[in-house]
């Protein structure tokens, strides 16, 4: 008979098991599984396919060839962590001390994951928006957490602040907050995150914060939580370079956040990777320290690309949402006359040569009815990627 540790057990709950108690496959592999197969163009999973800026690229290549390939320090290499800090104030105005406030690691995820290990005990309880990261789930699980979900439900996305209010108990840990939020690409409004703190204050919680897509934004402007009055005790922001940039697969990321609250952090991410991306840490520092105008060019052609892939799918007569920011657009498959988006997705590549995922995977099962006709297409691809997918959902069409 299978058996599974205490991890994997505590986790169950978070992730879908097959009949022999296997985790069986997230649905973005499953997806991209079955574009592989079909040869259909793959919208589902949320990589770039093509590079970032050059200066990011040319400085790893350089720190690779004057040998920064060993271990780096355990808190991020110093150069990184002084342009985190900078990168804070430039943009947000925060004053953060690279040494004690400032830690480096193995992507957002593994920042998510230290965080919530160091503060979370049995019992306690974590409170997401839903939709949600397929991930917030599992490590709430991982860590012995229960998981307390806010829906955000179409058309706006927004929360309803009755819902939010009774969310919140004396057992509240942390409130986990996704701005500009995958999947729906909503940036949450100023108002909404100072009812999280005022919130979090009135129950003695900490605000962890998930804004790797914060440069990438529509002409909505984000807000740091951290950014807030009375913030800084409280909140711990995380983030990465791997969306801006686009270098998913460098996993280089990090969190700012008081000193004693970083110290907690190490000492459990000290036991995780320990280190990663020595290379890399410098390129990224680079990165960060970019004129505006770059990051302003890189959002203006993420938007573009949205308005390609959008334009395929109203002709193809979905419903589409248009996002504040991200990678990712929401579309109604119900005007298609399909009221079953995971059936959608599955038929998708036989209908139109395209792959998708139901946004039904970002949400639990008894939540799963509010967005079952939502899927989630990718449009962080090249511009002749998108124009072809384009064409080919607007095939879709009824009219044609």
């Amino acid at each position: 008979m299978h058996r599974t540790g205490p991890w994997l057990r505590a986790a169950e709950g978070a992730m879908l098991l097959g009949p022999d108690g296997i985790p069986a496959p997230t649905v973005f592999a499953e997806m991209s599984a079955l574009a592989a197969a079909t040869g259909a163009i793959n919208l589902g999973q949320g990589f770039p396919d093509q590079d970032g800026p050059v200066e990011v690229l040319d400085a790893a290549v350089e720190a690779i060839r004057r040998g920064v390939n060993q271990y780096p320090p355990g808190r991020g290499a110093p150069e990184l962590r002084e342009a985190i800090a900078w990168h804070q104030a430039h943009w947000y105005g925060l004053s953060v001390d690279p040494d004690r406030e400032v830690l480096v690691t193995a992507g957002a995820t593994e920042a998510l994951a230290a965080t919530l290990l160091a503060f979370v005990e049995p019992g306690d309880e974590v409170i997401t928006f839903e939709p949600f990261y397929d991930a917030y789930g599992a490590l709430i699980r991982l860590a012995g957490g229960t998981h307390v979900t806010v829906p955000l439900t179409a058309p706006d996305f927004l929360p309803d602040e009755d819902t939010l209010r009774a969310a919140f108990s004396d057992r509240t840990r942390i409130v986990l907050v996704n701005t500009p939020h995958n999947p729906t690409g909503r940036v949450l409004p100023r108002e909404v995150l100072a009812t999280v703190l005022e919130l979090a204050e009135r129950h003695d919680a900490f605000v962890v914060t998930d804004e790797v897509y914060e440069h990438l934004t529509f002409g909505t402007m984000h807000v740091p939580v951290a950014t807030l009055p009375g913030a800084a005790d409280r909140t711990i922001t995380i983030s990465s370079a791997g969306k801006t940039f686009s270098t998913t697969g460098w996993k280089i990321g990090w969190l700012t956040a008081a000193p004693a609250l970083v110290e907690a952090v190490v000492s459990v991410k000290q036991y995780l990777t320990f280190v990663n991306g020595a290379p890399f840490q410098p390129a990224v520092a680079t990165g960060l320290r970019l004129p505006d105008e770059v990051f302003h060019g890189i959002a203006r052609e993420l938007s573009e690309k949205h308005d390609l892939l959008a334009a395929g799918l109203r002709s193809a007569g979905f419903d589409v949402m248009r996002p504040d920011g991200g990678y990712f657009v929401l579309a109604d498959t119900a005007p298609l006359g399909y009221d079953d988006a995971r059936a959608f997705c599955l038929r998708l590549p036989e209908l139109a040569g395209v792959v998708g995922v139901p946004v039904s995977a970002f949400v639990r099962p008894e939540r799963a009815a509010g967005y079952r006709s939502l899927v989630r297409f990718a449009f962080c691809k090249r511009r002749d990627v998108l124009s072809a997918a384009a064409a080919r959902l607007a095939a879709l069409s009824p009219a044609r």
